[in-house]
């Protein structure tokens, strides 16, 4: 197992140091995003292709949800960002160090160097759970479990999302607050979606042993924090009340994470 975990990071640092220099060649590190979706993905179909004695009915389940989460998010995300161009918070991040001649050092510090470890971590519960899961490895309460909160999760996500896009291409909607849909129960129905599935990914992986769950843990823990604490709904929301009449309104009155029903406008 340590020696998969070896080659699936191997892979990983190879893999982000080729893109870092595609990244220095179109001076834009923006696609990083959805590398993130594609680089778990990756990981985890690596672990499927190295479980001792071959995979069981568990790990194939396993890369099965990462595999089918990462290719849609990867997707997602890369559309965007082939239709939107640079994203402001690279731009900021990253802005002073180009003005500088330092932006190869500074993307791979700053961006890559960093996405890679976080990645790494946070995909372990499937990385874990596929490499715990030789013939027949059945699938238990805990699997199924996984697999019923997985479903939901890439439902808000891809639901979500596909509200968002349709949304956005409205040009009368412009500078308006999307508030229907899914986005009326939450005001982040993909983040919620994103950490549903990888708590269903670590459930799932769960039912492999109590040391599967206890060293995999992080990962989904970390996601959540990112997605609620860090760089996921702050970030966004940060001077969202600005640029947009009525989001004030809107986030007094919907939940700004796990979905419910909205509060009353009296």
């Amino acid at each position: 197992m340590l020696s998969a975990l070896a080659i699936n990071a191997a892979v990983l640092t190879l893999g982000m140091l080729v893109l870092w220099r595609v990244a220095v060649k179109i001076g834009d590190v923006s696609f990083i995003d959805a590398v993130w979706g594609g680089g778990m993905g990756m990981l985890a179909l690596a672990s499927w292709l190295n479980v001792l004695g071959g995979p069981g009915a568990r790990a194939s389940l396993i890369a099965a949800m990462a595999a089918i989460w990462a290719a849609r998010l990867a997707w997602h995300l890369y559309t965007r960002w082939r239709g939107h161009g640079e994203d402001p918070r690279y731009a900021k991040m990253l802005g002073k160090a180009k003005a500088k001649g330092q932006f190869a050092s500074a993307a791979l510090k700053l961006v890559f160097a960093p996405q890679a470890l976080l990645l790494f971590i946070t995909c372990l519960p499937a990385q874990l759970g596929v490499l715990a899961s030789p013939p027949p490895a059945p699938l238990g309460a805990l699997a199924i479990a996984g697999a019923a909160l997985w479903l939901v999760g890439i439902t808000f996500e891809a639901v979500g999302d596909a509200q968002l896009n349709a949304f956005r291409a409205d040009p009368a909607n412009k500078g308006k607050v999307l508030q229907t849909g899914l986005w009326r129960y939450t005001r982040h129905p993909n983040y919620f979606g994103d950490a549903c599935v990888w708590w269903g990914i670590w459930l799932t992986a769960a039912d492999a042993g109590l040391w599967v769950a206890l060293a995999s843990v992080i990962g989904p823990v970390f996601l959540t924090f990112t997605l609620t604490k860090w760089s996921g709904k702050p970030l966004l929301e940060k001077g969202m009340e600005e640029r947009r009449p009525g989001y004030r309104a809107y986030v007094e009155r919907t939940s700004g994470f796990v979905p419910w029903w909205p509060k009353s406008n009296e």
